[in-house]
């Protein structure tokens, strides 16, 4: 693929436990930049003097989609990077959940932006659910959250349609290998 031809902008897409954040932090590692969309949600939450929660980000989350529609964050977001387009050979996308988030970035970024999505059996994300150190969720908790992040923020839009998909059913080193080599096919470099 010629360095004209080749995406520049890596968006990670899948549900909770599914190995979103494991692959965002090894490209990190790599030395890509980051833009996490969940830190606009973070830095609203500080600015007003909340503790960071579930709930307090879910609340100023809808808030800013009551105000501007699903695409609310991607409207923040896109000025963050594009500007770090000019200044980044590529750049990762962690979080981007809406379809409509992906129909205001699509037209800015264009060619330029795929899609991965990261998928894992829903039994395993579950338990990885559990598992993890910050926020656990109980099974629960974690099919009401599957449900919410469909039916209110329209999560499966961007799985859907999702240019590549990794399975993430076994070990972790097995995502990473599968994703450097995604990278490396598409000749995406930080």
């Amino acid at each position: 693929m010629s360095q004209a031809n080749r995406p520049r902008a890596l968006a990670l897409v899948g549900m909770p436990g599914s190995g979103k954040t494991l692959c965002a932090k090894h490209l990190e590692a790599r030395g890509f930049y980051q833009f996490r969309f969940g830190g606009i949600i973070t830095d609203e939450v500080t600015r007003r003097g909340l503790p960071i929660t579930p709930d307090n980000e879910r609340d100023v989350r809808e808030e800013f989609r009551r105000q501007d529609g699903m695409d609310a964050i991607a409207k923040r977001a896109l000025p963050h990077l594009t500007a770090a387009l000019e200044t980044h050979n590529s750049i990762i996308i962690d979080g981007l959940y809406s379809f409509s988030e992906y129909k205001t970035l699509r037209p800015v970024l264009g060619e330029d932006m795929v899609l991965v999505a990261i998928t894992c059996r829903r039994d395993l994300r579950y338990q990885r659910l559990a598992e993890r150190p910050e926020r656990p969720l109980t099974a629960a908790e974690a099919e009401l959250r599957d449900y919410r992040e469909i039916e209110n923020l329209e999560k499966g839009g961007p799985i859907a349609i999702a240019d590549y998909t990794l399975l993430n059913d076994s070990e972790p080193a097995d995502l990473l290998a599968a994703l450097d080599a995604l990278l490396d096919q598409l000749g995406i470099t930080p």
